[in-house]
């Protein structure tokens, strides 16, 4: 099944248990000794999530008190809340939404119940594919097992070279899922772009054997914060473009809004930072479509395959703009 897109494919990122909402939001409200994030439906009502459990009573703390909203969606069962975050990412643009739940428990048997619980629960809200994203390929496999195929396929997040994820390879062909593929090592995160291109090419290797189609296939070179090494943006576009250049037909994307993590104007960084990645070779992003609205990347990415003479005769660019207007 191809992913039907005007000129890039969104991965919606918001919906992982690692995601955060400072305290001095001014979504939040407290009264008697409760705690809440508010949120506007899209017809105009306003609903709350209850965040009391383990917020702290210090006014000042809670100022900087990371908020857990994905763990307090889950675990208070907030049906509205989970559906007004997947449906805002799935009206904004997303093709996938990225489902992790690694992050509300330590166990691993508990988390697995988590992921099967929240497949399902995703599942009633859109018929978007869901990328099942987790450390543990037992808790990827949970999910899939519960997997509505229906309604769509299904996304692994992610295979790399470290020996536990390799079943992931089989597990994709024979549940017939996409794969995304990160750059990490088989005992660390790449060093440069070399060592990125390199990992990849022998993962893809592997997956060449059991035959997935290069259309499933996601590659994810990764995205480190700039502020860390100045170089880690380039590790990345110099990646996709070796990558781009070898495999034609894949897809390539990253987390991109990981480059400008600790630095200010993270929203100026992030838009820099895709326009280079679409130059470079990606026609893929996992971002928050609400936060970082799509289009223009969309248009960006249209108008820069014209010019640079990959879009014979511009049709791509036409039929777009055809649609648009009717």
């Amino acid at each position: 099944m191809t992913i039907e897109h005007d000129g890039l494919i969104i991965i919606g990122e918001n919906f992982n248990t690692s995601r955060k909402i400072r305290g001095s939001t001014p979504r939040r409200v407290s009264e008697g000794g409760k705690h809440a994030l508010t949120y506007k439906n899209p017809n105009g009502s306003v609903g709350s999530l209850d965040i009391t459990e383990g917020f702290p009573e210090d006014e000042e703390e809670q100022k900087k008190f990371p908020i857990p909203h994905i763990t307090h969606a889950l675990k208070n069962n907030d049906l509205d809340y989970m559906r007004w975050l997947v449906t805002t990412q799935a009206n904004s643009g997303a093709h996938f939404i990225d489902l992790c739940v690694d992050e509300i428990t330590h166990y691993p048997e508990e988390r697995m119940d988590w992921m099967r619980k929240a497949v399902k629960t995703l599942q009633s809200f859109t018929d978007k594919p869901l990328a099942l994203d987790s450390s543990d390929s037992d808790t990827i496999q949970a999910g899939l097992e519960v997997y509505d195929q229906d309604k769509s396929r299904p996304a692994i997040n992610s295979l790399n070279l470290e020996e536990p994820r390799l079943p992931l390879i089989q597990m994709a062909k024979d549940m017939d899922t996409y794969l995304f593929i990160n750059a990490g090592g088989a005992s660390g995160m790449p060093a440069d772009d070399k060592e990125r291109t390199e990992n990849m090419v022998k993962l893809m290797d592997m997956v060449d054997k059991v035959d997935i189609p290069m259309d499933d296939r996601y590659l994810d070179p990764l995205v480190f914060p700039i502020g860390a090494n100045p170089e880690f943006g380039n590790h990345y576009l110099d990646s996709v473009s070796a990558l781009r250049e070898k495999y034609p037909e894949v897809h390539i994307f990253g987390g991109h809004s990981n480059a400008s993590f600790g630095l200010p104007g993270r929203k100026v960084l992030n838009n820099a930072f895709i326009s280079l990645s679409i130059l470079a070779g990606c026609d893929a992003l996992m971002i928050d479509p609400v936060m970082n609205p799509t289009q223009g990347f969309i248009e960006f990415k249209l108008a820069t395959d014209v010019l640079t003479a990959k879009d014979d005769f511009s049709m791509k660019y036409i039929q777009y703009w055809r649609s648009k207007n009717s």
